[in-house]
């Protein structure tokens, strides 16, 4: 798969221009293609993609006209739109040849949504390869909209396309021909939860999926006037799996001949059905694939940014992990009585390993175009493009990924780590370590961040590294400390729990007692005794440093009990 080639200015200008767009000042040859459709916002400075054509949706005044286009200079943006008509145009012409963005005038009365959707689909945008225009039954590949209307017009009828959370896939026109139940389920994408739960209480949903004929849905008389028409229904079934349904609202019974078109339009949208999933399934594949190669550094990490967008982009790396709590631990089922739990534990988080990329990716997308993310192994990496102009790139990073864990609240524990900002394809394994060291940090649980840069946490992971090392080598306590834990298993004493909260509340003798549940005079006996038992000098700095590193990073064998 290859990127689609992209539209140039000149192009845009020629399809879109006669009717929505004119070219007010700068060269439409120059450059030669748009690298992607951002609007503008003056409260939140997005980073743009290389040559990106930009609305300035709520730029009026020649001034700020001026000021933006000088800001987008800077960032070899190709293009600015603002709403015809403009005036001041010396000032503008000047802005204009200064930063060598091209001004363009939308025509007074048309949409700007009507624009970004027109632009977007010319320059295929956001697409990570290329996919040949393919038909099913004669109808674009995966455009249930178009089978939509074709049913429709079969019929004679206003139809719905649903999966099996009745939410709506796609819809015909002359919705307004039904009843006001189906205009307010059209317009929220999703029936109603009163109604399901009517069609559900009657049975409705259990004859359509254990049938492959339609279903005669008579009006719900528990709904008042809402629901006034009757419904045929279809499931749409892919084998014995059931991937949706079809409603049609109809004042009359269908023929056998609309019946027998019903269920054929029904095996018809089940092949798109399945291309679309198997065309979702790809791309994610593909994309996972292009952000682990760009992470590696090799030699194509370089390609792999220019597909996913993000050549020559100053980026940073973000990584999420969840944290898992004990009852996903595979030592839970270590029994072979529950070695299928096991499996279905895993499975599971690995489903919700997949469910949290997916709502990660759209996130980063929404903030910024060009943004990738997919799952890699059992982290899901984020790569967001940052200003080479800005030094608050980490910040922006940490912000996101705040708003993101808020988003999905408490239902999954999950943290982010943030890497440093990188310029070259080359740097790229530096960040993704980097944001791997944060993360790990972040799930040993120490404190209550839920998202930190290397920066944040980096004497922890040298702490943890360290930690790693000893473990490697097999080292145990020496000097004081193993004193004091040879003591402690002997005499069943707390010596080593009462020198770590003494160093932990940093010689506060009533904030360690506390911490420890002790009267602060016991504390004080306690801490003379390990002391003494220990042959350790609390009063040195260099002994008080030995015993709080190896406290931290040689972790003591548990007292026998």
């Amino acid at each position: 798969m290859t990127n689609r080639p992209r539209a140039s200015l000149g192009r845009v200008l020629d399809d879109l221009g006669a009717t929505l767009l004119e070219l007010v000042h700068g060269d439409p040859d120059g450059p030669a293609e748009i690298g992607g459709i951002v609007i503008h916002d003056p409260l939140d400075e997005p980073v743009l993609p290389s040559h990106a054509l930009v609305l300035g949706v709520a730029l009026h005044e020649p001034t700020a006209i001026a000021e933006v286009l000088r800001d987008l200079g800077r960032q070899e943006a190709a293009g600015l739109v603002v709403r015809s008509p403009i005036t001041d145009g010396e000032k503008l012409a000047e802005a204009v040849a200064e930063s060598g963005v091209a001004l363009l005038a939308l025509t007074r009365g048309a949409s700007w949504d009507q624009l970004a959707v027109l632009l977007r689909s010319l320059l295929a945008d956001g697409d990570v390869g290329v996919a040949e225009p393919e038909t099913l039954g004669g109808m674009p590949s995966g455009d249930l909209f178009a089978l939509a209307n074709a049913t429709a017009a079969l019929l004679d009828a206003p139809v719905t396309i649903e999966d099996r959370s009745s939410r709506v896939l796609a819809f015909s026109g002359r919705q307004d021909e039904a009843d006001t139940a189906r205009v307010e389920t059209v317009l929220g994408r999703q029936v109603p939860q009163r109604y399901s739960r009517l069609l559900t209480e009657y049975g409705i949903f259990r004859e359509l999926y254990r049938t492959d004929r339609p279903v005669h849905v008579p009006p719900l008389p528990s709904t008042g006037d809402d629901f006034t028409i009757p419904r045929v229904a279809v499931a749409v079934r892919a084998g014995d799996e059931i991937l949706g349904s079809i409603w049609a609202a109809v004042r009359d019974p269908l023929t056998a001949e609309r019946s027998q078109a019903l269920c054929d339009a029904a095996k018809l949208v089940a092949l798109h059905m399945l291309r679309i999933r198997a065309g979702a399934d790809v791309e994610r594949r593909l994309r996972a694939d292009l952000v682990s190669t760009a992470l590696e550094g090799g030699a194509g990490a370089r390609a792999a940014l220019d597909r996913l967008g993000l050549a020559d982009q100053h980026v940073v790396v973000l990584a999420l992990g969840i944290i898992e709590s004990a009852d996903t631990d595979d030592s839970l089922f270590s029994t072979a009585g529950l070695a299928g739990e096991s499996l279905v534990s895993q499975a599971g988080l690995a489903g919700e390993r997949q469910r949290l990329a997916d709502a990660f990716a759209m996130h980063l997308g929404a903030v910024h175009p060009r943004a990738a993310a997919a799952l890699v192994g059992d982290i899901a990496y984020g790569l967001v493009p940052v200003r080479p102009d800005r030094t608050d790139g980490e910040e922006r990073a940490v912000r996101i990924g705040k708003h993101f864990l808020e988003r999905i609240g408490d239902r999954v524990t999950a943290s982010i780590g943030v890497g440093p900002v990188v310029a070259e394809a080359a740097n790229l394994p530096t960040a993704r370590a980097g944001a791997d060291r944060a993360l790990r940090v972040l799930r040993t649980g120490r404190g209550t961040a839920r998202v930190a840069r290397l920066a944040d946490v980096h004497v922890d992971t040298l702490l943890l590294e360290l930690r790693d090392l000893i473990e490697a080598r097999g080292d145990e306590p020496t000097g004081p400390i193993a004193r004091l834990v040879a003591y402690d298993r002997q005499h069943h004493t707390d010596l080593v729990e009462t020198l770590r909260a003494w160093l932990d509340a940093f010689g506060d003798v009533a904030a360690a007692a506390a911490a420890v549940y002790v009267h602060p005079n016991t504390f004080r006996y306690r801490l003379r005794r390990l002391a003494e038992v220990g042959g350790l000098d609390l009063d040195d700095p260099d002994s008080r440093f030995a015993a709080m590193l190896q406290l931290r990073v040689v972790a003591p064998p548990h007292r026998s009990q």
